[in-house]
């Protein structure tokens, strides 16, 4: 005789997750987005340094509001001058864009520098193990392209951020829409 365990029907079929669909559809669009970043990158840049400068303003104020509400507590002053500098920086590349793209580049540009410089320095240190040359080659690579950056700034900000942002845009679609494939949410 055979027993049926309610649990076991599930097991055979399991349940449609529903936020599947909506992980694919996003990572579609953020495909298409991507596409078009790459496609249009001084337009991507832009939006890029807007949205930065909106993150800037909103950090900045919530630091003041912050600062003034714990205005009592020791370093008041400087909690208050972190805000007030974040905020002036965040207005500063919402009203100059091209600006805050220029400055995004270098920055991607010291970033790639010093994450180089660390990766070649930990191949050195792997030498006598395997895979070492992969780590080496990632390091080369992000300090060629951090010189590429900083000889060809200001001149190249807007295809670096553009093209970054649109890369950016289009990896993490895929990942989302290989996550959705395998039923992870």
């Amino acid at each position: 005789m055979t027993t049926t365990h309610a649990g076991s029907a599930s097991a055979l079929h399991p349940r449609r997750n529903p936020s599947r669909g909506w992980q694919t559809a996003c990572g579609v669009l953020l495909i298409v987005f991507g596409f078009l970043a790459v496609l249009m990158p001084a337009v991507a840049a832009l939006a890029t340094a807007i949205v930065f400068a909106w993150v800037l303003i909103l950090s900045g104020s919530f630091e003041v509001a912050y600062a003034i509400q714990t205005r009592a507590d020791r370093g008041c002053g400087w909690k208050l001058a972190s805000g007030l500098l974040t905020l002036i920086l965040g207005i500063a590349v919402l009203v100059m864009p091209l600006a805050g793209v220029a400055s995004l580049a270098l920055l991607v540009g010291g970033v790639l520098l010093v994450s180089g410089v660390a990766r070649l320095m930990l191949a050195w240190r792997m030498r006598q193990s395997r895979g070492w040359g992969w780590v080496m080659f990632d390091g080369l690579l992000s300090v060629a392209l951090a010189v590429l950056i900083v000889v060809g700034w200001p001149g190249s900000s807007l295809a670096i951020i553009g093209l970054l942002a649109g890369f950016t845009l289009i990896s993490s679609g895929v990942w989302r829409i290989a996550l959705a494939r395998l039923g992870t949410s």
